[in-house]
């Protein structure tokens, strides 16, 4: 047989053969491989599996191993939270999971942080595809792999993965794998969330899976490799340590399945419990109506400027088929940190679904399995590896939201109901990071526990709870500020106060966030960053006419020494972000406020650092909440007299709260007359509403209207096909701020002569 390319004779087997493995051999660089990357379905079965389903294809059997192996992984997660040294685990913000010997999940903890162990499935992948048969590193009983880098599947820099391969005689039978929010991680700017981030070169360590333990020990050269690459040596050996423990424990429970059970029952009950999960959210979903939710939500800066970027998803269902559909969302930008890879996404995805929607089910990877994902490349919700994505939590809780929002309609379509609709939970964490040379002369950095209070969204039947949970944990600690301040050098001088006003009202209200005001007290080198959204628009929409939450700026006082005013007169200071910026009772001080981006600002002792939690979406129309209801949140501080009675249209006696009943349902009835008069038909208002453009003074990124094949970079003359990335860079605010003095220094003659 001759070779049509050149003519020659056809290469044979065997110089195909070599011609792989020289190919395989000089490879340049194993980068984050799409293949895997792309792909959140379950791996085929192996003949492995096959013949362990054919051995051991009872469902008792199974159900009683995954009970232990469930257990397993609670007592591998209870011993991350107890014994690590990182915040992040002290809260509940880890994971521990067991995943087949292909690299699906099959199981994971209870508590923590699902989708941490959800995107672990990608460097589990990577290594069985690329190290298993490497002679210079291979996989074998003892070994430990170490992972954090988003691109090869994360969420972003500041999560280590331990991974390690369980063996039975000497046949690898499946993985297991523990998860930290770890926090400093060597990024330019401390706490591992780096919003200046302007490439991947910035977000600190970038560890694709490697091996770091053998015969279950770390290896010291590598260990103190990674020591050296960040600023707390101490929380990376610390966590390292517990992260291979807690495997190692679960390691131990799986081994005394393998011992009373053989491998085979292992092997099926991992299998059968992913695809068990997989039919059944197929069949779920075929009990929802055919149909399609068009939602969105913005994201109302970058963390370094203002400006409007649209998280755009139109969800539809077709039989057992479901498919979130995020075409139209914004093009990544190319040298800012708010990108997440496309797993990310997937990972917060399946969070909706196994802790808002179906948390009876195993919580594993197959609960996402059956759904599709659709994105445009190059988009915030799926950016290319030369971007930055250390605060990915602005797109992947964003597109969380948009999900959870057009979720709540189909489960409202239903006809029988078994969850209840809910209204959105907040999103943003509104939480100080930290970091600098604390009181006893470590340098640390990280961050606060109080972006686990996120408030929680109303549903159809109740009013929503006060910052209950992140959308990211549903069981989740906000920590003891006392204790932190054992390690830190500043205090929360008002910690966990409600925020009055913030509601989110409707016929059931939002669950309420609270206030955090911050200042140092023992340290020259400490400073703050904030990184959230929601200062100017919402990130949240209210349901069925409820609204969203309301917007929360982080406001400073700065010029003024707090402690020595608590010291000398402390009847000065006050207890509200609303009296001290209002009342400004500290003299010669500067007060301002900003949107929550704020990048590292070194802070001076006694300057204060103020911002809120934010409320979860109300539920339904204001006219309809229970006038009793409303006295209520006004009596537990909630929300003022003036603005409840504004809202509601609830009359009052402002002295003792006594409600006027009758007065109250004419003021409702005359505002349901002003709603028809105010109202017009649809078609006239599109005519008056819609704009063929963005407008010119809005810096609009994504989709506008039902063009989502056009997206916006800024601009209403800068666009891009969905299908055709282009690089969408922003100016450096420094630069902007630069131009904004020279043009006012040009505008009043002092630059001189040009010419000259």
């Amino acid at each position: 047989m001759k070779d049509l390319t050149t003519g020659g004779p056809a290469p044979s087997a065997e110089d195909m053969k070599l011609i792989k493995k020289f190919l395989e051999d000089t490879t340049l660089f194993l980068g984050p491989d799409p293949e895997i990357m792309q792909n959140h379905d379950l791996m085929k079965r192996t003949p492995d599996e096959e013949q362990a389903i054919a051995n051991v294809p009872d469902n008792h059997t199974v159900a009683k191993i995954r009970d232990r192996l469930q257990a397993g992984c609670d007592e591998g997660y209870e011993m991350v939270e107890q014994m690590g040294a990182a915040p992040g685990a002290k809260w509940g913000d880890v994971i521990t999971g067991i995943y087949s010997a292909s690299g699906d999940l099959a199981i994971a903890s209870a508590g923590g942080v699902l989708l941490f162990s959800s995107v672990v499935h990608h460097p589990i992948k990577f290594i069985v595809k690329n190290w298993i048969n490497e002679p210079t590193v291979g996989v074998r009983e003892g070994d430990g792999f170490i992972h954090n880098d988003s691109r090869y599947g994360n969420v972003h820099n500041t999560d280590q993965s331990m991974i390690l391969p369980i063996f039975h005689e000497g046949r690898l039978v499946c993985w297991v794998a523990s998860t930290v929010h770890e926090g400093e991680n060597g990024a330019i700017e401390p706490g591992g969330m780096p919003s200046m981030a302007e490439s991947p070169s910035d977000e600190g360590l970038k560890m694709s899976p490697f091996k770091v333990v053998e015969n279950y020990q770390i290896k010291r050269d590598l260990l103190t490799f990674l020591q050296n690459s960040v600023r707390e040596p101490k929380l990376q050996l610390e966590d390292m340590k517990v992260k291979l423990f807690a495997c190692l424990r679960i390691k131990q429970r799986i081994e005394e399945t393998l011992k009373t059970d053989g491998a085979d029952a292992l092997i099926s009950t991992l299998r059968l419990t992913m695809e068990d999960v997989r039919t059944e959210v197929k069949r779920r979903i075929s009990e929802w109506p055919d149909m399609s939710v068009r939602t969105y939500i913005i994201q109302d800066s970058t963390l370094r400027e203002n400006c409007v970027v649209k998280v755009n998803c139109t969800l539809t269902k077709k039989g057992d088929q479901l498919t979130f559909d995020f075409r139209g969302s914004s093009p990544e930008f190319t040298n800012r940190a708010t990108n997440t890879i496309l797993g990310g996404l997937k990972g917060m995805l399946s969070q909706l679904f196994l802790c808002y929607i179906w948390p009876d089910l195993p919580r594993g990877q197959a609960a996402m399995a059956p759904i599709e994902v659709i994105t445009d490349p190059h988009s915030i919700l799926n950016c290319s590896y030369d971007a930055p994505n250390s605060q990915s939590l602005m797109s992947i809780f964003t597109g969380f939201t948009a999900g959870q929002h057009a979720v709540a309609k189909f489960l409202y379509s239903c006809p029988e109901k078994y969850t209840k609709v809910h209204a959105p939970t907040f999103n943003m964490i509104n939480t100080f990071i930290w970091g600098g040379v604390s009181q006893h002369g470590e340098t640390l950095g990280n961050l606060c526990a109080d972006l686990n209070g996120m408030g929680a969204g109303a549903t159809s039947n109740r009013d929503g709870e006060h910052a209950l949970a992140p959308i990211f944990a549903t069981m989740a600690d906000i920590g003891e500020q006392e204790v932190n301040e054992e390690d830190v050098p500043f205090l929360q001088l008002v910690s966990k106060k409600m925020t009055r006003d913030a509601i989110a009202p409707g016929k059931y209200r939002g669950g309420q966030g609270y206030t955090m005001m911050v200042a140092t007290k023992d340290s020259e080198q400490w400073g703050f960053m904030t990184t959230a959204q929601g200062a100017k628009i919402p990130p949240i929409q209210g349901l069925f006419g409820g609204y969203a939450c309301g917007t929360y700026p982080l406001s400073k006082v700065q010029g003024v020494d707090v402690y020595d005013i608590l010291l000398n007169e402390p009847e000065k200071f006050r207890h509200s972000i609303e009296e001290i910026m209002n009342e400004q009772p500290f003299e010669g001080a500067r007060y301002t406020t900003h949107h929550m981006g704020m990048g590292f600002d070194i802070s001076k002792r006694g300057e204060l650092y103020m911002i809120s939690q934010g409320a979860g979406a109300g539920y339904g129309d204001l006219l309809e909440r229970d006038p009793v209801g409303v006295v209520k949140d006004i009596e537990e501080g909630l929300m003022s007299p003036e603005v409840a009675g504004r809202l509601y249209k609830v009359v009052f006696d402002p002295a003792t709260l006594a409600i006027d009943f009758d007065a109250t349902e004419k003021a409702r009835a005359e505002e349901r007359k002003a709603r028809i008069a105010r109202s017009v038909p649809y078609a006239e208002f599109v005519k008056g509403w819609n704009r063929p453009k963005p407008p010119a003074h809005l810096p609009y990124f994504g989709c506008w209207g039902d063009d989502v094949e056009t997206l916006y970079m800024g601009a209403p003359d800068k666009t891009r096909r969905g299908d055709e990335p282009k690089p969408n860079y922003m100016i450096h605010p420094k630069d902007v701020r630069i131009a904004e003095l020279e043009a006012r220094l040009v505008a009043a003659g002092a630059m001189g002569d040009e010419k000259q």
